[in-house]
């Protein structure tokens, strides 16, 4: 078939519209830095702080699990917040679910630097804590699908892993904020630090929202959805489709997202057993999550290039089996106290290989699914994965031996999980070269076209 040809067969199952595709990757790239910043605050806090004001007691180790139990309380709030989202996506739009999700997270996350601590209400502090803590996971469900969404159904056919990678770029930029902002509080004196200066990252989401905001609101619908309400094809209930058509795609996703737990296990448990078991210096454990998340900016849209060239499955699995690998290297290299290598291993583990994965899901997930159903079933599969790794820093806490190789099992675990979802991805379609129009078609029974 000559190559005139078959582009313009490929026109015939491309969204008619115009297509920003640069403008809807920053703009999601800034909203998810924005919104996960404010996220990623509360699991640093809660690695640091959070034990000493919140959870007093006389084992500081059980001051610490309880504290790193409600972050991952966070993630319970995800599949709820999943589905009441993913309807609204799927139903109304993807940018009326990304102005939501930024006003609740910046609000709830700003309201969790008011509250009292036990010293001064006792239990009704770290009450009051988990509730916002909820509010910051029902928020978060709905950004990255959102955001995930819009860039797909505004990418070019064949550049649409490196356009949805940005909304991971984002999301590393937020950590990489976050955790900088902790710096110069890390330098506070004890007493400083937990008096005040732990408010003040959650403070400055106030200047999150109104940044956020005025980005948002320019945000234009995608074609894909356009074309959708043109042909009056939203479906009434999109949850119902995705149920009844799209149930093996969505249970792949949850397993494929469990890779995550690379992500939390890093960012919160390695950290808190860097500091508080080994001792090593809280600054020094800051600066190589910075300079982890800096490398992640570059590597996450090469890797992205390449999932458009050879496919997403291959790219996936590998970041996903090989940064499972070197947890193992990662975590001995923290109970070994040697810094040179515990940045190398973060480096290497985190900012390059786990990359592979992490700028990779956006397209690998969302060309699961019909456009009629994507934020929902991107949403729900990769929030009720990440519910299950965000308790993976408890989880390790309370398996962490003893003496120097009290790491191990909390490696072995992170493999086994990243195993998992190295298979769920291997079972996936290969998609990168299907166009707009027929993702997730090959799933439909003949009587979609007439469903909810």
């Amino acid at each position: 078939m000559p190559a005139d040809h078959m582009s313009q067969t490929q026109e015939l199952y491309e969204p008619h519209g115009i297509r920003t595709p640069k403008k809807a990757a920053v703009a999601s790239w800034i909203g998810s830095a924005l919104e996960y910043y404010d996220f990623f605050i509360y699991g640093t806090a809660a690695a640091l702080v959070f034990g000493k004001i919140f959870f007093p007691s006389d084992n500081p180790a059980t001051g610490i699990l309880l504290a790193l139990a409600t972050f991952g309380v966070g993630y319970v709030a995800r599949p709820v917040g999943a589905f009441v989202l993913g309807h609204i996506g799927d139903k109304f739009g993807r940018r009326t679910v990304l102005i939501f999700t930024l006003i609740f997270m910046g609000a709830s996350t700003f309201l969790v630097g008011c509250l009292p601590t036990y010293s001064s209400v006792g239990v009704l502090a770290p009450i009051l804590l988990v509730i916002l803590r909820l509010a910051q996971g029902f928020s978060a469900s709905g950004e990255q699908a959102g955001a995930n969404s819009l860039t797909l159904e505004h990418a070019p056919p064949h550049r649409r892993a490196y356009y949805t990678s940005f909304t991971l770029s984002g999301t590393q930029a937020g950590l990489i904020l976050a955790t900088a902002v902790f710096l110069p509080v890390s330098r506070l004196s004890e007493d400083q630090l937990l008096s005040w200066g732990w408010r003040i990252p959650f403070w400055l989401s106030a200047v999150v929202v109104v940044v956020g905001y005025i980005i948002r609101r320019t945000l234009d619908e995608t074609p894909a959805f356009k074309e959708e309400q043109q042909d009056q094809s939203v479906p009434k209930a999109p949850l119902a489709v995705l149920f009844q058509h799209y149930t093996p795609e969505v249970i792949r996703v949850v397993l494929a997202a469990l890779v995550s737990i690379v992500s939390t296990i890093f960012g919160v448990y390695a950290l808190s057993y860097a500091v508080n078991t080994v001792k090593i210096d809280r600054t020094t454990m800051l600066w190589v999550a910075i300079l982890t998340n800096i490398v992640a900016l570059v590597a996450i849209p090469l890797w992205a290039m390449l999932a458009d060239r050879i496919g997403r499955r291959p790219v996936f699995i590998f970041g996903a089996l090989v940064s499972g690998l070197l947890m193992f290297a990662y975590l001995w290299a923290i109970s070994q106290t040697n810094i040179p290598l515990i940045f190398a291993f973060a480096v290497l583990m985190s900012g390059v290989v786990y990359s592979a994965s992490n700028g990779v899901w956006p397209s690998l997930y969302g060309e699961m699914f019909d456009t009629r159903v994507r934020l929902s079933g991107m949403a729900i599969g990769t929030q009720i994965g990440f519910a299950l790794a965000g308790f993976a820093p408890a989880i390790a806490s309370a398996v962490q031996g003893t003496g120097p190789n009290a790491w191990l099992p909390v490696a072995l675990l992170t493999f086994v999980v990243c195993l998992i979802a190295a298979i769920a991805a291997w079972t996936a379609r290969e998609t990168h070269k299907v166009p707009m129009n027929n993702l997730g078609k090959v799933v439909l029974r003949p009587s979609v076209t007439a469903a909810v």
